[in-house]
């Protein structure tokens, strides 16, 4: 993919693709309620479509027309044994949420994935998953898939999650849904709680106070009707590119702004910027709202503590506006970075580089001198479409042409990301 530097403004209203985590989540819990789930803005990127293979492998009825998803489901105890090896594709979540349900069924299971995907730490789930009697196992003892899960009657614990991860933690309460006691993940900070908001739209009884969150066992998880907003994640490839490229206006329509998910919108404010936010609403314990794009002029902030979790996702394009806005950015606490699809510290940091920008690495994240002019260059993806994607944004205000290697990566979590941008430049 070549992207030449902008010459005009970006202008126009995008819908941004529905909200991966919330999919993912749709998914998993509709096949383990009873009765019929209709999902409406459901995203069709690879990651999630291994997630509804994995369940159809487990006997469970899904239809798709487009964004539209119809799960039979059947019940907590209605999955069925697949008969081969699960393939969760290049998605962490769909390997390590699938872990928890898995752990608590009367068969046998195997998990596997991509190349990438078998590098990807698995311990932080098999750790609480064995303190809950678990029976599962990296088979090749390094703590990485292929994971091999065996029946067992799990018991509830009150696990103290090193890291605050969603994933972990939806995890252990999914799990916990067929434990013999309540079960509790006490977080060090408070990770997305999509997990929480929809299980309880099931039925599920839960409790969060502060960073802690507690289920109780075997509940009649009743189907629902989702509605999924777009998702910030992908929203936040065009708040960057908006804020960046003068005279742009950009409306992003019907965008979820979950507070532990909007972590970007106040790093903008931090750096001295605002964003229009109109038509809010909520639906399911999920508020949305059309998000309005202006240029602006921005300065440069620390980026810390409990905000991170709020936004592990977004930093490496947070890393570009941070190239762009006058002053030093610095990103810490962010080591989660590490682990994700790839080193996205390592990334960011050479991908910036090659494109001029000041920026240095450190153990927890990084430090960005912006306001250096960028130019283009030859960027390496390693097949990370957030890395993808945020060389494209990058490329709009570099001098010259960026070419982007495996740029079609983007097609995990926003397959028209291209078209999408195509339509704004025009």
């Amino acid at each position: 993919m070549i992207i030449r530097s902008i010459k005009q403004p970006l202008r126009g209203a995008i819908q941004v693709p529905g909200d991966k985590s919330i999919s993912h989540r749709s998914v998993m819990i509709g096949s383990l309620a009873n009765g019929t789930t209709h999902v409406s803005g459901f995203l069709a990127g690879a990651d999630c479509l291994s997630t509804i293979e994995c369940f159809r492998a487990m006997g469970i009825e899904i239809v798709r027309s487009g964004t539209d998803v119809t799960i039979h489901g059947k019940g907590l105890h209605g999955l069925q044994a697949p008969s081969g090896t699960l393939d969760c594709g290049n998605s962490g979540t769909t390997m390590r949420l699938l872990s928890g349900i898995l752990a608590g069924q009367r068969f046998p299971a195997r998990l596997t994935g991509d190349a990438s995907l078998q590098t990807r730490p698995m311990r932080r789930v098999i750790d609480p998953l064995s303190s809950m009697h678990a029976q599962i196992a990296s088979e090749t003892g390094n703590g990485c898939a292929p994971l091999s899960i065996k029946p067992a009657d799990l018991h509830g614990i009150r696990y103290q999650s090193p890291v605050a991860s969603a994933q972990v933690k939806s995890c252990v309460l999914l799990a916990g849904l067929y434990a013999d006691t309540e079960t509790s993940v006490t977080e060090p900070a408070l990770s997305r709680n999509h997990t929480e908001l929809m299980l309880q739209g099931f039925g599920a009884q839960l409790c969060a106070e502060g960073t802690t969150v507690t289920v109780l066992p075997e509940p009649d998880l009743a189907a629902a009707e989702i509605t999924v907003p777009g998702d910030i994640s992908s929203a936040a490839y065009f708040i960057t590119a908006g804020l960046m490229v003068p005279g742009s206006e950009i409306l992003l329509t019907n965008v979820g702004i979950n507070p532990t998910r909007d972590g970007i919108l106040e790093v903008v404010r931090m750096m001295g910027g605002r964003i229009g936010m109109e038509n809010i609403r909520t639906s399911g314990g999920e508020t949305s709202a059309d998000l309005l794009i202006t240029h602006q002029s921005l300065h440069g902030c620390t980026i810390g503590g409990p905000l991170i979790p709020r936004l592990i996702d977004e930093l490496p394009v947070i890393a570009v506006l941070a190239a762009f806005a006058d002053g030093t950015t610095v990103i810490r606490d962010a080591q989660e970075l590490k682990v994700k699809e790839s080193n996205r510290i390592d990334l960011v940091v050479n991908m910036l580089r090659t494109m001029g920008a000041d920026i240095i690495p450190t153990d927890d994240g990084m430090i960005i001198n912006g306001g250096k002019p960028l130019h283009g260059g030859v960027i390496e993806t390693n097949l990370d479409h957030r890395m993808a994607m945020s060389a494209a944004v990058a490329a709009l205000i570099a001098e010259g042409e960026t070419e982007i290697r495996n740029s079609d990566c983007v097609l995990i979590s926003y397959p028209d990301f291209y078209e999408d941008l195509k339509k704004l430049r025009a």
